[in-house]
């Protein structure tokens, strides 16, 4: 079952289990039975390996601060034949 994280105005936040199908109902405070709104979280991305949360970390911070190349890194491709002509074709 998914957990979905409310909050009370008075009470502060708190957590609810339900399906899915139940999502968008309204839900009251346990504590004071106010009126509650859903609060949108980010996914449990504690889960993921630290491989693929560093590089969904890196693309993130990418779509806001492109990193600033000073210089080539990796390694050369090797250069393996002349170079052709552009009006032939290779095969």
């Amino acid at each position: 079952m998914p957990i979905y994280a409310f909050t009370c105005g008075p009470c502060g936040p708190f957590e609810v289990t339900r399906g899915m199908a139940q999502s968008a109902a309204p839900t009251s405070c346990p504590n004071c039975g106010g009126d509650a709104r859903r609060v949108f979280t980010p996914p449990a991305l504690a889960l993921l390996s630290k491989p693929v949360r560093g590089l969904l970390d890196l693309e993130q911070k990418s779509a806001h601060e492109p990193a600033v190349v000073s210089e080539k890194t990796g390694r050369p491709r090797p250069h393996t034949h002349e170079p052709t002509p552009p009006w032939m074709l290779s095969h």
